[in-house]
C-alpha cells in the first residue's frame, strides 16, 4: 500500500513523500484524525534543534502527540472506527529493570523515525490504547503530554517516602497545569499549590488549592514533595526554591527539560536528604493509566480542553505550515490539527 507521508525537509519546508507500507498480522492501520503540536516539533520545524541533530534526522515526519481511528485490523481485535491514541515509543526489547522510554535502543516518533504527519499510520498494536467513544478528540490528540505527567507521578509513587500531604508544582504552562490537575485528581485530600509568574496563566489553575508568585512566597512557606514542570533556565531558579521549602527527606520530581547544564545546590540537597527524581517521556503503561483516569474522572477532560489553544483544519501542506507558524505566536496551550490532508 502506498502511504503518503509528510515530511520536514528542512526548517519550515515539508514535503510529500510516498512510501510503500505493508500490511501485516502485528500491525493495525489507523487513520490520524487530531494530532497536537508539542514545544519539540517545533524546534525542528525552526531549526533552533540543532544543526547537527537536524542533518541526523531529517528528513522525518513530524508530530508524537495524536490520536485517530482504526482503519484496518487484519486480526479483527481492533474494530474499524475504534478511537485510539497512539503511543509514539517504540520499544525492540525487554529490560526487567528499565522500563521501556529509558531503553536507549527504543525508537521514538518525530525524533529520528517519522511521527504522525502521514495518510495512515501502520502501528504495532501494543502501541494503541483504545479511548472512550464520547471523548473530545481535540483533547484526547494531547495524551501523550497528559502521559508524562502521569509517569512523573507513578515514579514518585514508587520512590517518595509516604508523607504525602502537600505537594507544590513549579511552572504555570502545560505541563505544570497537567501535573496539578492530575495530583489533584490521584490525592483529592492532599494540598497541591502551583507556582509561577504569569498571572493569566495561573488563573486557569482553579482546582488547585493555592496558586503563588515564585517572588512572593510567604515566609516559612513548606512543601512536603516538589515537582519541577518549569524547564529551560528557568529549571534552575524553580530547583533552587523547591530545595528552600521542601521539608527533609522529600523528593522532586524533574520533568522540564533544559538544553543546557544548571547549577543545583547539592549541599541542601544532601542535608536534608533529597531525592531527585527524573521523568522522560513515557511508555504504554502510562497511556492506560491516563486513559483510565479520563474514564473514570470524566471531569478531568473538561479541564484540559482548556488547554486547547487553537484548532486548525489541515487539507494541505500549506494548512499544516500555517499550523505550525500559528503555534509560534500562541501564548497559552496546546495548538490541535483536525488532520484531513
Amino acid at each position: 500500500m502506498i502511504n503518503q507521508v509528510y515530511r520536514l525537509v528542512s526548517p519550515r519546508q515539508i514535503e510529500v513523500t510516498y512510501k510503500d507500507s505493508s500490511i501485516t498480522a502485528d500491525k493495525v492501520v489507523v487513520r490520524p484524525t487530531n494530532l497536537s503540536i508539542c514545544a519539540a516539533d517545533q524546534r525542528y520545524y525552526t531549526g533552533t534543534r540543532g544543526e547537527e541533530a537536524l542533518k541526523k534526522k531529517l528528513p522525518m515526519a513530524l508530530i508524537h502527540e495524536g490520536v485517530g481511528e482504526v482503519a484496518y485490523d487484519p486480526k479483527d481485535e481492533f474494530p474499524v472506527g475504534t478511537k485510539v491514541v497512539m503511543v509514539p515509543n517504540k520499544p525492540v526489547e525487554d529490560d526487567p529493570y528499565v522500563a521501556e522510554n529509558y531503553l536507549s535502543t527504543s525508537h521514538f516518533r518525530s525524533s529520528g523515525y517519522d511521527g504522525f504527519m502521514q495518510d495512515y499510520i501502520f502501528i504495532r498494536r501494543d502501541r494503541l490504547v483504545v479511548l472512550p467513544d464520547d471523548i473530545d478528540m481535540n483533547v484526547a490528540a494531547y495524551t501523550e503530554l497528559v502521559s508524562v505527567a502521569v509517569h512523573a507521578i507513578s515514579r514518585f509513587e514508587e520512590k517518595a517516602i509516604n508523607r504525602r500531604g502537600s505537594f507544590g508544582v513549579w511552572g504555570d504552562g502545560n505541563l505544570g497545569f497537567i501535573t496539578c490537575l492530575f495530583l489533584k485528581t490521584l490525592y483529592p485530600g492532599c494540598k497541591v499549590t502551583v507556582f509561577g509568574k504569569t498571572d493569566y496563566k495561573l488563573n486557569h489553575f482553579s482546582f488547585c488549592d493555592e496558586a503563588i508568585y515564585i517572588n512572593d512566597i510567604p515566609e516559612g512557606y513548606e512543601i512536603d514533595h516538589g515537582f519541577e514542570c518549569a524547564g529551560g533556565k528557568g529549571s534552575q531558579y524553580a530547583i533552587d526554591q523547591i530545595i528552600d521549602l521542601i521539608k527533609p527527606e522529600g523528593s522532586i520530581a524533574l520533568l522540564g527539560v533544559s538544553e543546557y547544564p544548571i547549577e543545583i545546590n547539592t549541599r541542601m540537597v544532601l542535608e536534608k536528604g533529597i531525592t531527585l527524581i527524573g521523568s522522560s517521556r513515557s511508555g504504554v503503561a502510562d497511556f492506560q493509566r491516563t486513559v483510565d483516569v479520563y474514564k473514570e474522572h470524566p471531569e478531568v477532560v473538561d479541564y484540559l480542553s482548556t488547554l486547547i489553544g487553537q484548532v486548525i483544519e489541515v487539507t494541505s501542506v500549506q494548512d499544516a505550515l500555517n499550523a505550525f507558524e500559528s503555534d509560534l505566536s500562541s501564548s497559552w496551550g496546546k495548538t490541535v490539527m483536525n488532520w484531513k490532508i
